[in-house]
């Protein structure tokens, strides 16, 4: 019998190695058919390509794809190569591979369920990522890493030792030295100096639909109000609290018989798919933040 994960690694079998490369510049004429004439000289096959053009900031914005099984360039000199492309079109841009997995750290309180969501779908492969390690300010969720035999270190937060719990957060993630970061309904507001550190490097999940509710208690702010629409937003985190760039939303209609227990039950189911979708789009390169928004392509 195969199992899901066995399934899924078997149908990525026939898949090439592919290198991304994610594109911002001012919107000019030629940009495409330059890059597409790059990655031809160059022996490369475009499997995916795809752009977008800001009319407002008149920026550019560009994703490719392409096989590099016999690309002719070695990977760790593209830049060397495609530095006068780069300079004519006053290109920002960078390369990411498939083969490559990044390593994220997930940060959790009481709240298990976006924790589970992502864990098991780690677990049977749609997020190609490594977690080396899950940090709560809570014992809780330590049986959970347990099942999936991933680390759990538990640094308690109060209002008295804030400034030394993230010390003890920072030695984590020197010593682990994550990619990216995933706040999996982790109660705790970071420090502007710590989300300094990691520009766009953390990956929130809010429980409303931004920039509607922000802050502590959406659901029953959302319910004061009488709303028919409740949603989730996943978000890179900035300095202004609940205000990055915006990844992925979703919403689900609730009624004048909701209660506040069921806006909250509603809303759960809808906050551990964003957030996974928003994971797995960082995870496969797929997102460009420009401004305070982003493209997903």
């Amino acid at each position: 019998m195969t199992t899901q994960k066995g399934q899924y690694e078997h149908d990525k079998i026939g898949m090439k190695p592919s290198a991304i490369l994610l594109i911002s510049c001012p919107d000019s004429k030629g940009e495409v058919a330059t890059i597409a004439d790059f990655v031809f000289r160059h022996n490369g096959n475009i499997l995916h390509a795809d752009e977008h053009a800001d009319e407002e900031s008149g920026l550019f914005l560009m994703r490719v794809e392409f096989d590099a099984k016999d690309f002719a360039i070695d990977l760790a000199d593209f830049g060397k190569h495609f530095a006068p492309v780069a300079a004519k079109f006053q290109m920002k841009w960078r390369l990411a591979q498939s083969s490559q997995r990044p390593r994220t750290i997930v940060f959790v309180s009481k709240y298990d369920h976006c924790l589970v969501d992502l864990l098991y779908r780690h677990q049977c492969g749609e997020l190609a990522c490594d977690i080396p390690l899950i940090i709560s300010n809570h014992a809780d969720n330590q049986p959970l890493a347990d099942f999936y035999k991933l680390p759990y270190a538990v640094v308690p937060v109060t209002g008295d030792n804030k400034q030394q719990s993230e010390q003890k957060i920072q030695d984590l993630i020197d010593r682990h030295r994550p990619d990216f970061m995933v706040l999996a309904r982790y109660m705790q507001i970071l420090s502007n100096e710590f989300v300094k550190r990691y520009p766009q490097r953390i990956i929130n999940i809010h429980h409303s639909f931004l920039p509607a509710f922000v802050g502590a208690r959406p659901y029953h702010q959302a319910f004061e109000r009488g709303v028919k629409i409740i949603g989730a937003t996943s978000h890179y985190v900035t300095e202004v609290l609940d205000d990055g760039p915006i990844i992925e939303q979703d919403v689900v209609r609730v009624s004048h018989r909701d209660t506040v227990e069921d806006l909250i039950r509603k809303g759960r189911d809808l906050e551990k798919v964003v957030l996974s979708r928003a994971v797995r789009w960082h995870v496969e390169n797929r997102v460009l933040v420009y401004g305070n928004k982003t493209v997903v392509f």
